[in-house]
């Protein structure tokens, strides 16, 4: 057990609790010891020696979930537990810089985080992997694709994925303008506690008339989001409202569902589900009408999209 459990974290201190850091040139899995419940807890080892925090249930063909910002692997435990209950393996994981992983104060751009999921892919050994990625994981999918293309990969699935670009530009008329962007950032730096309290009721919906958000998903978000680190939260925002992933959709060669609300306030549909739809060639798009941004947590739509993520599952 660690000796003083406020300093010692195991994702933030690689010498607390367990050996010698893998090598960079090889990946590991190490299993960490809780010092608040005795328990292992599974990292890996990254090509950069960061620690890559992960979930590992069940058994049978692999599901990899890729969570959004500024959550961790707890958002996808609905959707763990469907899959597992179906004859799937789930695995999920934190993305670094969120929740148990490690907490660095650079490498908060996506070539970064699609290498980090292909040394979690490599490191599992996974294969015929189905990839489900929410918001900004969208990004990380497309950009793992972009990277590092299918070989593992058989499937694909985009739930309200930022992809192809967030930014208004003059080539991109339908996006988001960059003041909007600015003002969150400068939300998170001014008191980011009260940020996303105030900023789950337009992740959720809740600003709607006859929404079925729970003060328990509000909750949830917001103890996923104080998770991230400062410094993650602020330079995710530049990633992720900025980066173009055009390029990466294009190489998209497998069987992709796309599922976005058409009431997503985060990440407004026209400018990402609609344009991506487009581009992948082999894609399923379903628009849920009345849809926020998070789906995958809110009752109604929840249940719909474990639905329509098994059928293309198993089809």
């Amino acid at each position: 057990m660690c000796p003083d459990l406020l300093v010692c974290r195991p994702a933030l201190d690689k010498g607390c609790g367990r050996g010698a850091p893998a090598a960079s040139i090889d990946l590991a899995i190490d299993m960490t010891t809780d010092p608040w419940g005795g328990f292992t807890m599974p990292y890996i080892t990254t090509r950069d020696d960061e620690q890559i925090f992960f979930y590992d249930w069940g058994s049978g063909p692999p599901v990899v979930f890729i969570h959004g910002w500024p959550l961790n692997a707890d958002a996808w435990h609905d959707q763990m537990k469907a899959v597992v209950d179906n004859g799937f393996k789930a695995i999920a994981h934190d993305r670094r810089g969120h929740g148990r992983s490690s907490q660095p104060w650079d490498g908060y751009d996506f070539d970064t985080f699609a290498d980090d999921l292909d040394d979690l892919l490599t490191a599992l050994d996974l294969r015929d992997v189905t990839l489900v990625a929410h918001s900004m994981g969208g990004g990380e999918l497309a950009r793992y694709i972009g990277r590092h293309g299918t070989s593992r990969i058989s499937k694909a699935v985009l739930l309200s994925a930022v992809p192809p670009l967030m930014l208004k530009t003059a080539d991109n008329p339908e996006g988001t303008p960059q003041e909007v962007f600015d003002k969150i950032k400068k939300g998170i730096l001014t008191e980011r506690s009260q940020f996303w309290k105030d900023t789950a009721d337009g992740f959720f919906g809740a600003n709607r008339p006859g929404n079925k958000v729970t003060q328990g998903n509000k909750d949830a978000f917001w103890l996923m989001a104080m998770a991230e680190n400062i410094q993650a939260g602020v330079a995710c925002v530049d990633a992720f409202s900025a980066t173009d992933f055009t390029e990466d959709l294009k190489k998209f060669d497998i069987p992709t569902l796309i599922v976005h609300g058409d009431d997503d306030q985060v990440v407004p549909i026209a400018a990402s589900g609609d344009k991506s739809a487009k581009i992948i060639q082999n894609s399923t798009y379903k628009v849920y009408q009345g849809g926020s941004h998070g789906i995958a947590l809110v009752p109604g739509d929840k249940e719909k999209f474990n639905a329509d993520l098994l059928d293309f599952l198993r089809s």
